[in-house]
């Protein structure tokens, strides 16, 4: 007989067990699977080229965000976290797989540019020297490949590191276009996340109602010769973060409107 449960943490453990081994892409367990998949650079993978996202870059550029302290979570091969020590940016970086953190290592000094990079799970309190606050969090890809019950963890996280006024900038799947739209219960029964979930604009207003959404829409597709990165099957969106209040979990999302 087991009966071990008595926290927070050990009800997101037990669901995290309820996924097949081989689904797992948000703990450190995960991490193989994904030095797997950054080890041949030469694969023609989008987000591989050393470019910023467009939606960071228009931020930027129309002062909707300012330099500061940034976190860039699952910053991957680095292509967000070297536009943003560019911009004046006080960058840390966070990763799980090591090759992934290797390579942003290399890019980095080849650039010059002084960021710190961190590999580890981001959403466990001490596994990745995270000190915040931030005055911006960016996620490029990283919240879509978490499972339902780790929105707590995201949650969490946020009200740890984000600084009050500073932003969450978000790039995730848009239903639709991309990732699944099954229903969250329907992910424990599969055991797997279908490749990776896809959200609405009303439940990402939902998920992030106790931050101040500033902008929300499709990202831009570029072209090749783009200097940017930009895929139409993606949603960005901008929260920030007013006063000192704690976040109230989430229930239901608000009425909205599609932007």
């Amino acid at each position: 007989m087991d009966r071990h449960i008595r926290t927070v943490d050990d009800v997101l453990e037990l669901l995290d067990g309820l996924f097949a081994p081989e689904a797992d892409r948000w703990t450190a367990d995960g991490a193989a699977w994904w030095d797997g998949f950054y080890t041949d650079r030469s694969r023609p993978v989008p987000f591989f080229a050393a470019k910023p996202d467009e939606n960071l870059v228009s931020y930027l550029d129309r002062g909707l965000i300012t330099p500061g302290r940034a976190l860039d979570l699952g910053c991957g091969p680095g292509r967000n976290a070297l536009h943003l020590a560019a911009r004046g940016f006080e960058v840390d970086a966070v990763d799980l797989s090591p090759t992934a953190v290797a390579w942003a290592e290399e890019r980095a000094r080849a650039a010059g540019a002084e960021i710190r990079f961190h590999c580890g799970d981001a959403f466990v309190p001490g596994a990745a020297v995270l000190d915040g606050p931030y005055d911006l969090v960016h996620d490029s890809g990283c919240f879509h490949h978490l499972p339902p019950h780790r929105r707590v963890s995201y949650l969490a996280l946020l009200d740890r590191v984000l600084a009050p006024g500073g932003h969450l900038s978000l790039t995730c799947f848009a239903a639709g276009r991309m990732g699944s739209e099954l229903p969250d219960e329907a992910f424990y029964h599969r055991s797997r996340l279908e490749g990776g979930l896809a959200y609405t604009p009303e439940s990402l207003r939902g998920i992030f109602r106790d931050l101040t959404e500033v902008e929300l829409r499709g990202m831009r597709e570029q072209g090749a010769a783009s200097p940017l990165f930009g895929e139409s099957f993606l949603w960005t969106a901008l929260f920030r973060r007013d006063g000192q209040a704690s976040r109230v979990t989430p229930t239901a999302p608000p009425p909205a409107t599609r932007p």
